[in-house]
């Protein structure tokens, strides 16, 4: 299996976008190609300038505090890496 969990649900947020963005006079190839690129803080910003504010906010808290935490997780990870050599 080459695809993981994390590219179908970039797919699927693409596919949603690129559906969607008609509804609100907003560009579909756009929308589709931002979601492919930066996944769910692109569906969150495209919720709040669609008036779904609150789904928007909640969508973009949750991937910006999931993206920290994976950086920090990084983060941790070189240093005990590079503090046993």
């Amino acid at each position: 299996m080459e695809f993981s969990f994390g590219w179908i649900i970039t797919l699927a947020i693409a596919i949603y976008l690129a559906i969607d963005a008609p509804k609100h006079n907003r560009s579909p190839w756009l929308w589709g190609i931002l979601g492919f690129l930066f996944g769910p803080i692109v569906l969150g910003i495209y919720l709040i300038l669609t008036g779904r504010k609150l789904a928007g906010w909640i969508v973009v808290v949750i991937s910006v505090i999931l993206f920290i935490l994976l950086a920090l997780l990084f983060a941790v990870g070189i240093f005990f890496l590079f503090e046993s050599m």
